[in-house]
């Protein structure tokens, strides 16, 4: 990632915490897919809460590095994806996150702050 695409990435996570996203977890993909370097997931506790993390998140990366993210389900109450290119936010429901799963694909390389996420589950092949 690029100095740019790692200051847009703080950024989002500083405002993630800021306002109290639930279950914060960054997901290093670096060597393991093409799709992009970083997943960043939470989810929010309200329909308003997601609503505010994602507008949060697109005003705080576009004012600290001018990138604008390509947004998906921004109306949707379930999960709302902000594509930043090198890293995508993923803001879901607690129900969405719970049946989408999405970090347990992953769960070798998801971090939550600065210790490795706990999972019973086996690894992802």
């Amino acid at each position: 990632m690029t100095d740019r695409a790692d200051q847009a990435l703080q950024a989002a996570i500083e405002l993630l915490e800021t306002r109290k996203a639930e279950r914060l977890v960054t997901i290093d993909l670096r060597g393991r897919t093409s799709l992009c370097d970083v997943f960043v997931i939470c989810h929010g506790s309200s329909e308003r809460q997601i609503k505010s993390l994602a507008e949060g998140v697109e005003s705080a990366v576009r004012d600290a590095t001018g990138l604008r993210p390509r947004v998906e389900g921004r109306n949707s109450t379930e999960w709302v994806l902000l594509d930043f290119g090198d890293f995508i936010v993923h803001i879901f429901s607690e129900e969405g996150r719970d049946f989408f799963r999405l970090e347990s694909l992953w769960h070798e390389s998801a971090e939550e702050g600065a210790k490795p996420e706990a999972s019973d589950e086996p690894a992802a092949e």
